[in-house]
């Protein structure tokens, strides 16, 4: 038995075909198939039940992949020990970042990180929380960058910066007048909000049951962008809520649309998560390092609300 033999079980378990398993091992699809059926007749038993289309694992084939797990993961943490032990900070590292925190987070580390740890290839992905947990339960990325807490026991959180949520408010709106918002004054069928998938939608949501809970009116419209949700605010839509750090960047003239909640604002918590195995680890601690040190002195909120991005029922 061998840690590559397990290492395409794994991949045949995921994509449930031989040759698609092995174009993502890097091997031949007879290779690959040789080294499974030469594992099956040292263990005496089948793992996989080919008559399926697709292919299905048999009931002791679940209980092996679920152990090849945690051997693959433990292998690749020897090496993690030696990298730790040499000081080295390189290789390939996996990322993926929420579509809401991708625009205004990645400028602001990318260069810093990449100038400071010239050996790491930094590879990003923009997925949906859904797609983090799923790619790092698989083993398939190294860390991501989300909205938190998301009470999975499989995952590892440790929180960046605290992101208030800010009022944009067209100026036909009843709010325009006032100073500060409050979460007394949302109305759900009032804001524009992003599509399906995206957290901060569900936040928002979240926000607004706490004090409008008989409301069922439903929403005006949907986008699937922060951009265009202003856009459409501005033309007198609707108000909008956005990320504090969204508005950085917006024109002096649509400033003059925002305000901030009544303190403590509503925030949500942009962590760094990873799975519970921890490794790479050093590469871990040097992405939050550099993230750290950058957004200090952009954003300083501590006194805030946070408002789950899980949806409730």
């Amino acid at each position: 038995m061998t840690i590559t033999q397990l290492k395409y079980v794994l991949s045949v378990a995921e994509y449930k075909n031989f040759t698609v398993a092995a174009e993502h091992s890097f091997v031949t699809q007879p290779t690959l198939s040789m080294q499974i059926q030469k594992l099956e007749d040292e263990l005496d038993i089948q793992i996989f039940n080919r008559s399926k289309k697709p292919i299905e694992l048999t009931d002791v084939g679940k209980k092996i992949v679920e152990q090849a797990k945690v051997i693959v993961d433990e292998s690749n943490r020897i090496l993690d020990i030696v990298h730790q032990q040499k000081g080295f900070i390189g290789g390939e590292f996996r990322l993926g970042i929420i579509p809401t925190i991708m625009p205004t987070l990645l400028p602001m580390f990318l260069y810093n990180f990449t100038k400071k740890y010239p050996k790491v290839k930094l590879i990003i992905e923009e997925l949906t929380t859904e797609e983090i947990i799923r790619k790092l339960s698989d083993g398939h990325i190294d860390a991501g960058i989300a909205a938190t807490p998301l009470e999975n026991e499989g995952i590892k959180e440790r929180p960046l910066y605290y992101e208030p949520f800010v009022g944009l408010i067209p100026q036909n709106h009843r709010l325009f007048k006032n100073k500060n918002i409050s979460e007394n004054d949302l109305e759900m069928e009032d804001i524009l909000l992003l599509e399906d998938g995206h957290c901060f939608k569900d936040s928002v949501i979240n926000l607004c049951r706490a004090h409008k809970i008989d409301n069922k009116k439903g929403f005006q419209l949907e986008s699937g962008s922060f951009d265009t949700l202003i856009k459409l605010s501005k033309e007198g839509l609707g108000m909008t809520l956005l990320p504090y750090l969204h508005t950085l960047d917006l024109t002096e003239s649509d400033k003059k649309h925002l305000r901030e909640f009544d303190s403590p604002p509503p925030a949500r918590e942009v962590s760094l998560i990873y799975h519970k195995s921890q490794l790479k680890m050093q590469l871990i601690e040097a992405l939050k390092k550099t993230i750290d040190g950058v957004i200090r002195g952009a954003i300083s909120f501590s006194d805030v609300k946070i408002i789950s991005p899980l949806q409730k029922k």
